[in-house]
């Protein structure tokens, strides 16, 4: 699932391409992915509207209009939002099409089609759940490390686990979270409150950073992951344990170890994060 590095890398990719854009058409190859108003409603309201910015809430896309409405956009799994010129081929798994006064499109692909669409009143984003009740984002203001710290204190599950609810900070995905940990030091079976004031405060900058870097590398691809351009990210070159089950870890040389944890796939060095 992309996060907030290869959302927000999405959102640079397209933010100058589709700002200022009239939405001429609006074609549907599977409209169920449509998830408030109807299809026939979010068709008729986006034809003729011009997109004025793009902006980015954790995980999530919103496409501000010059009504004052806005399309949000979660990819999900597989999802993906791509520009393309008239000369260009549309990709395979295209299941929306946004056509431009320009004769340009944005597409909507997605191959195992989870993703969803929601066109709604600013007062009116309570409809969806997970960006009403989403906590900070790394690198914002209101992510502070008394905000972290006490967050944490209060919470008693294993430390994987509430990094990766969006409550609590918005964002944060499997891939970061492993990344996270490692570099603190972190075993992602810890309960949280049992963090001690300093492996608070290295796990909070580490989160940071490796959101920072995320973003720098143009997000982390491994199979389904493009930007609006089309272009992979590089972060996976970087990456010091997810994906690198058994392989050596870069600081001590011991195997990392893959387990289901919080019921997600994790990747962490045994000795390094005791």
């Amino acid at each position: 699932m992309p996060e907030m590095p290869e959302v927000e890398t999405i959102r640079r990719s397209l933010i100058n391409k589709v700002s200022g854009r009239k939405i001429e058409e609006v074609e549907f190859l599977l409209s169920r992915l449509v998830k408030w108003p109807s299809a026939g409603e979010f068709q008729a309201v986006l034809t003729s509207k011009t997109i004025v910015n793009l902006t980015r809430r954790g995980k999530y896309l919103l496409f501000h209009l010059d009504n004052g409405q806005i399309m949000v956009v979660h990819l999900r799994m597989t999802g993906r939002l791509s520009y393309i010129v008239p000369s260009m081929a549309m990709d395979k798994f295209t299941r929306i099409i946004f056509k431009f006064d320009n004769g340009d499109r944005l597409l909507y692909a997605d191959s195992r089609t989870l993703g969803t669409l929601y066109l709604l009143a600013p007062d009116e984003l309570w409809r969806i759940s997970g960006l009403a009740n989403m906590g900070p984002e790394p690198l914002s203001a209101e992510f502070s490390l008394h905000y972290f710290a006490e967050m944490l204190k209060k919470r008693h599950g294993n430390i994987k686990a509430v990094l990766l609810n969006q409550k609590y900070i918005g964002g944060l995905g499997n891939i970061y979270v492993d990344e996270s940990m490692a570099i603190a030091g972190i075993h992602p079976e810890r309960i949280a409150s049992s963090l001690t004031s300093c492996e608070m405060e290295l796990l909070f900058h580490a989160i940071n950073k490796v959101i920072e870097d995320g973003i720098t590398h143009g997000g982390t691809t491994f199979r389904d992951y493009r930007d609006g351009s089309g272009k992979s990210g590089s972060h996976q070159h970087h990456l010091a344990v997810y994906g690198r089950k058994a392989a050596p870890c870069f600081t001590c040389g011991t195997p990392i170890v893959w387990k289901s944890i919080a019921g997600r796939g994790t990747h962490f060095c045994p000795d390094c994060q005791k």
